[in-house]
């Protein structure tokens, strides 16, 4: 993300048609069973978390967090500084790496109000750069170690890996990543923590494209458990007339059923707790034709918890204003006219429901 264009150069020519109230948990630390590190508790079944565009100087995601009343958020991005290094920082830069020093008080304030944060690595700059970590780093083992770097150090219970452009057609980057998770998530069983995947890839209103269902055929075939799949449902590039809520319900149904042949032995209902939307709020990078209005977010809202799905987000917290109608693509505002914080408030009521020790297996909605 941030972002994924053009989608349609990359992944047109192997488009696949097959295919609140709530409780919130306290944000109080546990401890591991290891003696590692403390983490934070385990994130609802049912997830609000809003990407936050770290790389932006000097925005704090505690304070933006606030504001909005979004709880939690998806923190964009770790990559590598450079291709080749299997170290990664905050936007690839050293000057703020995996420390406390960097984020660590934020991310502790966020917890104090009852929530978290959900770390994400890649995005467009680095798929596309060569600095994904799977793809710079060719040791399977210092993948891990980064990713396990990541948990104890912020203590946080999911990752995030935004994989779209460049890392979709690179093989050999697809399938270390997923043999690092399976190494992370033996890791995690082995100290008794909590430690979820997430996969964000793109998708059409029909489904996941080839490529992304490869990135999920190589985890099953690795072992590696993904928790949510979740689908970046903007930047179509497809030319098309395009209601964005219809769209973004097409694309889950389809995206499930892609899932039901991978995990045969799911039923429906556990396949949605395994989806997540991910919407890019006002006009994307596309233009006027790929707009979510603020009755698309109330729409997708009402049907992904009709549906149980794992996770409601957008690209990004800093643009859920409406300060430059009419701007396409925009970093800082939704190019729409909307009241400040209207999508973080028509979404947040979606965060509910607890966390089963393997999510997406057996979560369900509290009544």
């Amino acid at each position: 993300m941030r972002l994924s264009r053009p989608l349609l150069a990359v992944a047109s020519a192997v488009i696949t048609t097959a295919a609140t109230a709530g409780l919130v948990f306290s944000g109080a630390a546990v401890a591991n069973a290891a003696g590692a590190p403390h983490q934070g508790a385990p994130l609802p079944s049912h997830l609000f978390a809003p990407y936050f565009e770290s790389y932006n100087t000097g925005d704090n995601p505690a304070t933006f967090a606030e504001e909005s009343g979004s709880k939690y958020l998806t923190m964009a991005f770790l990559q590598t500084p450079t291709p080749g290094s299997c170290t990664v920082d905050w936007n690839g830069s050293p000057t703020t790496p995996i420390s406390t020093a960097d984020y660590g008080a934020e991310i502790a304030t966020i917890r104090a109000h009852g929530g978290d944060v959900i770390p994400s690595f890649g995005g467009y700059a680095a798929d596309h750069g060569g600095t994904e970590i799977a793809d710079s780093c060719t040791d399977v083992n210092k993948i891990a170690a980064a990713y396990e770097n990541v948990i104890t150090t912020y203590g946080v219970t999911r990752l995030d890996l935004d994989t779209e452009d460049a890392s979709l057609t690179n093989p050999a980057g697809i399938d270390r990543r997923n043999k690092a998770i399976a190494l992370v998530e033996n890791w995690a069983a082995r100290t008794r923590r909590t430690v979820q995947f997430s996969y964000t890839l793109p998708t059409f209103p029909t489904g996941l494209t080839a490529n992304g269902l490869a990135v999920l055929q190589s985890a099953v075939a690795d072992h590696a458990r993904i928790d949510v799949v979740n689908v970046m449902t903007f930047d179509y590039y497809d030319g098309l007339p395009h209601e964005m809520a219809n769209d973004s319900e097409s694309a889950g149904t389809a995206v499930v059923g892609q899932l039901a042949k991978l995990y045969p032995h799911k039923s429906t209902k556990q396949l949605y707790a395994m989806l997540g939307l991910t919407e890019m709020v006002g006009i994307d990078d596309y233009g006027p034709s790929e707009t979510f209005t603020t009755e698309d977010a109330v729409s997708v809202e009402k049907w992904a918890s009709a549906k149980g799905i794992a996770l409601l987000s957008f690209w990004a917290i800093e643009r859920d204003n409406g300060s430059c109608v009419g701007t396409v693509g925009a970093g800082v505002c939704s190019g729409i006219a909307q009241s400040d914080w209207y999508f973080s408030h028509t979404f947040e009521p979606f965060t509910s429901g607890e966390c089963p020790p393997w999510f997406g297996l057996n979560a369900t909605k509290p009544a």
